[in-house]
């Protein structure tokens, strides 16, 4: 989750959290689906144009590039943390349970998503939804549409995989033009107390019914890289 769109893109500064903040570079930034090397279980995507901006599944040679991304939007120092943690999230992305697309223009990449499975602890049982994160945009391609083409390609895929729920930490003056909403005001609970109440949104997808309320569990990945909520570093 942690979507702290420190990307302009997202209405962020990265001034706005501590240096060495996995969360805070997580939602800027990315992962990598090698869909159209290896076989998974989810059925293959098809690429679609939106604008000057082609987005698609990415593949295994836009790797780098990828991690280029990375150190354009927040500098070398924040990349070992943001590659450990998309090494991790590529697991689950190969085996269909997420989407990794990218934003590509003129053969360049531009922009990266993430869409991360994890479990919402409901009363009736366990339930595998996903989380928006990472997202990022290089610079000089922010506010320009990129962040928006990529979330909107997502969120259209997951509805067709039958995805309910979709979380995120993040903006809502942003993440409201998607139809995220806060999640405490639908009956879900934040996975941690250090996630501001504001920035814990859920988008509510064609296949959720109202029993599907309850804990959002973020997949151990985050946990592992301390990835989840705001860190006080006064405390």
């Amino acid at each position: 989750m942690a979507d702290r769109s420190v990307s302009r893109e997202c209405g962020f500064k990265l001034s706005d959290f501590p240096r060495k903040s996995a969360h805070a570079v997580k939602v800027a930034c990315a992962s990598v689906w090698e869909c159209h090397q290896s076989t998974t279980r989810a059925p293959p995507l098809p690429a679609t144009r939106l604008a000057r901006v082609e987005v698609r599944p990415e593949a295994i040679r836009d790797r780098s590039a990828v991690r280029a991304l990375h150190v354009a939007a927040f500098g070398e120092d924040h990349v070992p943390v943001v590659a450990n943690l998309v090494d991790e999230l590529r697991d689950a992305v190969r085996r269909g349970e997420g989407l990794s697309l990218v934003a590509a223009e003129r053969d360049q990449i531009v922009g990266h998503v993430m869409f991360s499975p994890s479990l919402l602890d409901a009363p009736k049982r366990l339930l595998p939804v996903e989380v928006l994160s990472p997202i990022g945009v290089v610079p000089e391609r922010q506010n320009q549409g990129v962040g928006t083409a990529l979330i909107r390609r997502g969120i259209e895929l997951l509805s067709e995989r039958d995805v309910p729920l979709v979380f995120l930490e993040g903006a809502p003056r942003y993440y409201s033009r998607f139809g995220f909403e806060p999640g405490a005001a639908h009956g879900f609970r934040k996975p941690s107390l250090r996630i501001p109440d504001a920035a814990f949104q859920v988008l509510r997808l064609p296949t959720y019914e109202s029993w599907m309320t309850g804990t959002l569990v973020y997949a151990e990945a985050f946990w592992r890289h301390d990835a989840v909520g705001r860190r006080d570093p006064k405390a």
